[in-house]
């Protein structure tokens, strides 16, 4: 059996790493817990059969070029690829890649729990009684919102996004409209949703949630006028990718009250923030955690392993996003 070299960007769950060891691999890892820088990359991957990165790598042409003609497959740790080049790959007939479906209900709970966790005040709460500012009960002590029956707009109704319109309306009899490029009708009876365009959800919606991938179309989806267009007592929530909300608009809105409140679990600069955001008290933000349980994370790690072997093997891998180049 051939020995194939593999770089690993940064370590992912040990499980995935030893199933990688026992299918003759030598493997080339970060052992250090941080993004590498590109130049770093590009030392890793030369003279590489294959490639598994993280969305927070930048896998340009030069990146491929670098690796030379030996690399087979790039496998991403993720199920976003928009940091890789696909057109550079696809026109060198390299395989990409990704993770899909196996973080579709966790991420849902995390959305749904920042949700409930801004609505409520739970972040707030937690602080002011940390700091001893907690005196007895009161009747107009951090008063939040109500989530049961109430709207939610969905904004991106695939698999993630639907499943927060299940949790939405199963668990909380909410009403749901939902804003997509398509139409979802078996949901729509299923969970007695409503399609609409994008401006009647921002209008009606009590919580907003987010659920569309990043391109040129989506990126800034949200800004100054969208996030206008909400009502003061609007919440809006995102786990889908940071740019496709403008972030200095919503420091802006969220400052002046014009909603009142956001729950962020993604940003336009990632790891950066916008300036001001982390001073507001009416915003929760979490660090880029939707997948990230222990179950969740190993099967990410699992799949992307699968999906490299599969390339490496010359077979087409099982979850490639750029399948044309096998026509």
């Amino acid at each position: 059996m051939k020995t194939h070299k593999v770089f690993l960007t940064r370590k992912i769950p040990q499980s995935a790493i030893d199933y990688l060891k026992k299918h003759n691999i030598d493997l080339e890892l970060n052992e250090e817990d941080r993004v590498l820088t590109k130049d770093e990359i590009l030392r890793g991957v030369k003279g590489k059969d294959g490639l598994i990165c993280l969305l927070t790598d930048t896998i340009d042409a030069e990146i491929m070029e670098a690796a030379g003609d030996s690399l087979k497959i790039i496998a991403t740790y993720a199920v976003g690829y928009n940091n890789i080049d696909v057109v550079a790959a696809t026109k060198r007939k390299l395989p990409v890649t990704n993770t899909p479906g196996v973080l579709t209900d966790t991420t849902a709970d995390l959305a749904f729990a920042l949700l409930m966790s801004i609505s409520r005040k739970i972040v707030e709460s937690d602080k002011f009684t940390r700091a001893g500012e907690f005196k007895g009960w009161g009747p107009l002590l951090q008063l939040g919102n109500d989530i049961y029956q109430k709207t939610i707009g969905i904004v991106g109704c695939g698999r993630i996004g639907s499943a927060v319109a299940e949790r939405a309306a199963k668990g909380f009899q909410m009403k749901v409209l939902y804003s997509d490029t398509r139409r979802h009708e078996e949901l729509e009876k299923k969970l007695n949703m409503e399609y609409c365009s994008l401006e009647k959800l921002l209008k009606e919606s009590d919580y907003i949630s987010i659920h569309v991938p990043l391109t040129d179309k989506t990126k800034h989806l949200i800004g100054e006028k969208e996030l206008l267009m909400m009502k003061p007592s609007t919440y809006l929530i995102n786990t889908s990718r940071g740019a496709v909300i403008d972030e200095q608009a919503l420091v802006r809105v969220l400052k002046d009250k014009h909603i009142a409140g956001a729950a962020l679990d993604v940003y336009e600069h990632e790891p950066a923030l916008a300036p001001g955001l982390a001073e507001l008290d009416n915003i929760i933000i979490t660090a880029h955690i939707g997948s990230a349980t222990i179950e969740t994370r190993t099967k990410m790690g699992m799949i992307a392993v699968e999906n490299l072997l599969a390339g490496l093997a010359g077979k087409v891998p099982p979850n490639c996003v750029n399948p044309e180049i096998y026509e």
